[in-house]
């Protein structure tokens, strides 16, 4: 079965033959790389359950079979935890919107979103109830006001925090999504 490049000598039309992953609009996907603080932060947490696991293991092998299940159960709901902070974020699909958090998940058909924005406001820093002032990706529904709402991206997210580059690459991408698909259009 030969291999299709694309050379010099054939056409763009002949080197797309199959489908590529990304090319399926009714697949969730994230319109944006996760940022190198949430990574990293999920790295560290991934660390810290290498050693709550190394304890369960240390702990079964000295006797307490039933004290090691529940460090290891613990050591499991770490990796979940870690695994979770890496998928939150806004993901987009020929079907709606989604804003994954970490303990909720939102999801919006595309029918109900009238528009989606870049907004200045103050945003919450990391997270945390401190505020400061930057950007926001306000999302515009059918039944709510964007005030009403979450905002879906802030500049002050590990995502985000310190790449304004990066926020206004992805802002552009979902509200692209939300032009096509918004509005009972999609």
């Amino acid at each position: 079965m030969p291999l299709s490049f694309l050379t010099a000598d054939r056409t763009f039309e002949a080197a797309s033959e199959s489908a590529l992953p990304y090319d399926d609009r009714e697949r969730w996907r994230r319109p944006y790389r996760p940022g190198p603080w949430r990574v990293g932060l999920a790295a560290l947490v991934l660390l810290l359950a290498s050693f709550v696991l190394f304890s369960a293991v240390l702990i079964a092998v000295t006797g307490s079979v039933s004290s090691a299940g529940a460090i290891l159960a613990a050591g499991l709901v770490v990796i979940a935890g870690a695994l979770r902070l890496l998928r939150m974020g806004v993901w987009v699909s020929g079907r709606g919107l989604r804003h994954v958090g970490f303990l909720v998940t939102r999801t919006v058909p595309w029918a109900r979103v009238l528009s989606v924005r870049t907004v200045q406001r103050p945003v919450r820093w990391l997270g945390l109830p401190r505020t400061v002032q930057g950007q926001a990706l306000a999302l515009v529904r059918g039944d709510r006001s964007a005030e009403d709402t979450p905002p879906l991206l802030t500049t002050h997210t590990l995502d985000f925090l310190g790449r304004p580059a990066a926020f206004d690459r992805a802002a552009d991408t979902v509200e692209a999504w939300a032009a096509e698909y918004g509005g009972g259009r999609g």
